[in-house]
């Protein structure tokens, strides 16, 4: 995972996007670090040219399969990042999570020798949730969605001066998510568009780093996690109500500030339904065997429902970004 260049990026400053003070975009370069620092302890997924007619589609898609990392989701990449980039202290590593990043922390941490205290929230899937003991991670479920998980996560930080995890909005992390996108153009370095599902923005910010303008970036949401959408709509990330069938993993109340800082290089943002979402998890079992959880298959429920339409000679890829749900709820 060696790959990426780490050369200039060569954009505009941040500035011209009506950036927040302070607040930076991660660049190609920390990504190519992070790709360094992950290399051995995640896994370097596999890409998969699914035929257009596989999807009912005028043209081959180009999916890369973070599904099938050790945790499920693309997510380990960013917590193992995060876990080689900085000091742990002995209170351990303190993540909020839906649960894929719950998992990809408590992994980390195993593998690296750290403590993990994980905030769950109650409406996370048992199918998240039951892997996070057998990791070794210290579990603490909390009423409500992400956003009621980090505050609880908040309060154990300031208390005994652990080390905070953010799932999407901390620079090691988001570094480590655009290593998914590093390596699907080094496979495919021709890609014109690339469509990613969008909760908080860590993999679409990860993204932004690594294609610039070089690539058409579009971030892709549910109606019920539109974070992202109400952002673009009101000039600044604002909260959101969320639910439905993504919420466990797309579920941020709210955008992230480096996935608003990463703007400039995002072209654009689609809403599908969580119907849509159900058909691209079937598609995806009938094309390829492969079960992706409702956020795994929201990037490319675009291109199945017709909400994203391909130029002719246009050449799209997917991230496939997680998939842990129960099989029986997309092939039963």
């Amino acid at each position: 995972m060696t790959d990426p260049d780490p050369a200039a990026d060569g954009r505009p400053a941040p500035a011209s996007h009506g950036r927040q003070s302070g607040v930076q975009p991660v660049t190609r370069a920390d990504v190519a670090a992070a790709a360094v620092r992950v290399d051995g302890h995640v896994r370097r997924t596999p890409v998969l040219t699914l035929e257009a007619d596989a999807l009912g589609r005028s043209a081959p898609v180009v999916a890369k399969l973070d599904l099938l990392q050790p945790t499920g989701s693309f997510k380990v990449r960013g917590a193992t990042s995060l876990l080689t980039g900085v000091a742990v202290p002995d209170a351990g590593v303190v993540a909020a999570s839906g649960g894929n990043f719950g998992l990809a922390v408590a992994y980390a941490a195993r593998r690296l020798g750290h403590r993990a205290i994980i905030f769950v929230p109650d409406s996370s899937p048992p199918a998240k949730l039951r892997p996070l003991a057998d990791l070794g991670a210290e579990v603490h479920v909390v009423p409500g969605y992400y956003a009621d998980a980090l505050a609880a996560a908040d309060e154990h930080v300031a208390t005994t001066g652990a080390l905070r995890a953010h799932a999407y909005d901390q620079a090691e992390v988001v570094a480590g998510q655009g290593t998914a996108t590093a390596e699907l153009l080094v496979e495919h370095p021709d890609v014109d568009t690339l469509l990613v599902a969008v909760g908080g923005g860590g993999l679409l910010a990860g993204a932004a780093a690594v294609v610039g303008d070089d690539v058409r970036l579009i971030g892709v949401e549910t109606h019920g996690t539109p974070a992202l959408t109400a952002a673009r709509a009101a000039g600044h990330p604002v909260d959101v109500e969320v639910g439905g069938l993504a919420a466990s993993s797309l579920g941020a109340r709210r955008l992230g500030d480096l996935a608003w800082a990463a703007q400039p290089w995002v072209d654009d943002a689609l809403l599908v339904t969580e119907d849509e979402v159900a058909q691209a998890q079937r598609d995806l079992w009938a094309a390829a065997r492969l079960v992706a959880e409702p956020g795994g298959a929201t990037a490319l429920a675009a291109l199945t429902s017709g909400r994203y339409v391909p130029a002719p000679g246009e050449r799209v890829a997917v991230l496939v970004c997680g998939g842990n749900v129960d099989p029986a709820t997309v092939v039963g």
